[in-house]
């Protein structure tokens, strides 16, 4: 297990890389703060995080309705893939996600040591990345996420202590951030910013700090000279606004009044046609694919045809709505969501996962159906 040491004007600090889901960095950790006897123990933990890990049953008070109305179900969803992930290689090894900050933190409380959680706010983390993505990003973010579910049974229990050299969640953002690159600047960088300072400011003569190996050289190369202000890694920029997420309506709008224009009512009219049937059928059956009800079916076909031309809508946002109440969830369904991510077809029986999958597939639905739609009505302005 890699630590590192850093000696600072009013203390020094060793740093302990751990892989996020390795039984023998549990163990390294619990030994490291016993060897070390340290004043205050640094955990890569926001105030959230450490509260879930206290009451695992937060989930129950999740309201779903809220999240797909905050039109954060892609967020959510994603985080609940990447916990799969993890969940998954734990189960495989016999160990626990976090559990190596557990046992940071039990060790330190049990010997009367200072617990300090130095991680940004998970919700700003998230909503700083998710704003950052354009749509395209956001897709490819939650396919490679997706994805990730089907590659765990090809991991060795050599390869998760290969991962101490990046850590299981800075491999996978890593590998995502090929495509999206905002995403390891607010995931990795900004957080190894943040936690630089964070740990530099623990007022103690001797500190033990238990991060992701990923974080280790970031945090290592800023450390000794951390940045003054963090009110700027703290802030969640507004969403992007202006002319450009209109230019596609706009584009659209002119092709239709252009068929009626050049080709006449019957032309202008086949276009509108075109435009309803396509965007309809493709959202229709992908929200199938969700295995969503009748009716939510229909509400996501129904309203596709407008709310492709609206950037501020989207079909996935009525039609979640919509499975969530004619499917509201129970307590129950989120006591098991933690085991019904664990494998592929839970997530299609959990009523809240599926009401996320409703969700996206409904999104996915509708984009498709412009790509295809977009081209026909060009052809057919064309062809009058």
């Amino acid at each position: 297990m890699p630590i590192e040491h850093v000696q600072l004007r009013d203390g020094e600090v060793f740093m302990v890389g751990t892989a996020h889901v390795s039984k023998n960095s549990v163990e390294e950790v619990r030994s490291t703060i016993r060897d070390m006897k340290p004043d205050a123990v640094a955990v890569e933990l926001c105030q959230a995080r450490f509260d879930v890990m206290k009451n695992p049953k937060a989930w129950q008070d999740k309201d779903i309705i809220k999240v797909i109305r905050e039109k954060k179900a892609g967020f959510l969803m994603a985080n609940l893939v990447m916990a799969s992930f993890q969940r998954r290689i734990g189960e495989k090894f016999g160990v626990k996600p976090g559990d190596e900050m557990r046992a940071a933190i039990d060790e330190a409380q049990a010997n009367g040591i200072e617990v300090v959680l130095v991680d940004r706010s998970v919700q700003i983390t998230l909503a700083r990345a998710w704003r950052g993505l354009s749509f395209w990003e956001k897709m490819k973010l939650l396919y490679g996420a997706m994805m990730s579910i089907f590659e765990v049974e090809e991991l060795q229990e050599k390869d998760i202590e290969k991962l101490k050299e990046t850590d299981a969640l800075t491999a996978a953002v890593e590998e995502m951030a090929r495509h999206a690159p905002t995403i390891k600047k607010v995931l990795i960088d900004e957080r190894d910013t943040y936690m630089a300072r964070k740990i530099a400011d623990i007022p103690a003569r001797k500190v033990v700090a238990v991060v992701g190996a990923g974080h280790m050289k970031g945090i290592m190369g800023q450390i000794e000279h951390p940045v003054e202000d963090l009110s700027v890694l703290e802030e969640v920029p507004p969403k992007k606004e202006g002319f450009m997420k209109w230019l596609f309506p706009l584009l659209i709008g002119t092709l239709v009044v252009s068929g009626f224009f050049f080709g006449g009512s019957t032309q202008g009219y086949d276009m509108i046609k075109w435009w309803v049937v396509v965007t309809m059928v493709c959202t229709a059956l992908a929200t199938i694919l969700a295995l969503a009800h009748p009716l939510t079916v229909l509400v996501a076909a129904l309203v596709s045809p407008l709310t492709t031309l609206h950037p501020a809508l989207a079909s996935g946002w009525f039609a979640g709505l919509s499975e969530a109440y004619l499917k509201k969830p129970k307590v129950s369904d989120f006591e098991t969501i933690h085991d019904d991510i664990l494998k592929v077809r839970g997530w299609w029986r959990n009523p809240i996962t599926r009401i996320l999958l409703v969700v996206m597939f409904s999104n996915l639905g509708s984009t498709v159906g412009v790509f295809i739609a977009t081209p026909i009505l060009a052809k057919i302005m064309l062809s009058g």
